[in-house]
């Protein structure tokens, strides 16, 4: 594999800043790499999920309404951490809805929210791992090779808004301030990761990353601002956590629902007290002011991905 051209690359696509909003042309699912059952698991709740999609017509709704209706459907989820490290070499999307950490858990609803509407139905898992890796892979494309997989919230949000998939409107609400972090994690801490545990020549180039994502242009919303900035927050909204401590930018994320005219945190949470499970925590606001290290938040917001040309009622 040639990390000279890879890093190269990385570095072009995103060392400017996204001049643009028009969507992108979306890629085409990637061939199937590992076996199903080990890239998928939870069949009976993606069934039970769309079977009352379709039931309730949830593809004629917002996509911040869809959202929100499937993350609802995902609540009482049991938290597991690293399910997507399933191979030692070969990188695929992976998705697993019995068990989920605070981003699987936002991916995996946005997918299920967006594959709603892309297709019309039957839908198969193999549709929800092309969901996911549209979300989840530099360029919506996973390679194979780990470092095609955007390990850093930072550049998911910034892929995705010069994709056209998403807008990261923090900067534009008041209060927003720019922030700036050496970002190290995955290196200084690889031997938590199998992929890298297992190739340890992905450390080099993964450091060169971590390079890159440590200056991309990033805002957030200091805490002591959140609840002024509530109004601005809508349904499906990805909130990710900004961190007290340098060596990285967020330290959590979840996603917004509207209830009472309150911003509430809803999240797949490791805390014991809380049940390690996908809960709708309080408000935003409130939920930061419990943590001494969380600083603020940075604020996606998705888009509906262009309707599939292959399928004659995803046209309508």
């Amino acid at each position: 594999m040639n990390f000279k051209f890879i890093c190269t690359f990385i570095l072009f696509a995103v060392g400017f800043p996204a001049m643009g909003m028009a969507q992108k042309t979306l890629p085409p699912a990637t061939s199937p790499r590992l076996p199903l059952p080990t890239v998928f698991q939870g069949a009976a709740k993606f069934n039970a999920i769309l079977s009352k999609a379709i039931r309730e017509n949830w593809r004629d709704l917002p996509l911040s309404e869809r959202t929100v209706r499937v993350a609802r459907e995902l609540v009482g989820t049991p938290y597991l951490n690293y399910t997507l490290e399933v191979d030692d070499h070969t990188e695929s999307p992976v998705a697993n809805l019995t068990a989920m950490d605070c981003w699987t858990f936002y991916e995996n609803a946005l997918a299920i929210a967006r594959l709603i509407r892309y297709q019309a139905p039957p839908y198969k898992p193999q549709d929800l791992l092309h969901m996911v890796e549209i979300e989840r892979y530099r360029n919506g494309i996973c390679t194979g090779s780990y470092l095609s997989r955007m390990h850093q919230l930072e550049e998911v949000f910034y892929d995705n808004q010069r994709r056209g998939y998403a807008s990261n409107i923090t900067a534009q609400i008041p209060g927003a301030e720019k922030l700036h972090r050496e970002i190290h994690e995955m290196t200084l801490q690889w031997k938590a990761y199998r992929y890298l545990r297992s190739n340890p020549a992905l450390i080099e180039p993964m450091g060169k990353i971590e390079a890159m994502v440590s200056n991309l242009p990033v805002y957030h919303i200091p805490k002591s601002k959140v609840r002024t900035a509530e109004k601005y927050l809508k349904n499906g909204d990805i909130c990710a956590i900004t961190t007290s401590e340098n060596d990285s930018y967020t330290s959590h994320v979840g996603m917004i629902i509207r209830i009472n005219n309150r911003a509430y945190f809803t999240h797949a949470t490791s805390d014991h007290d809380k049940g390690r499970k996908v809960i709708i925590d309080r408000p935003i606001s409130d939920y930061l002011s419990s943590g001494s290290k969380h600083a603020g938040i940075i604020i996606c917001r998705p888009n509906d991905l262009p309707r599939s040309k292959s399928n004659s009622i995803a046209q309508q």
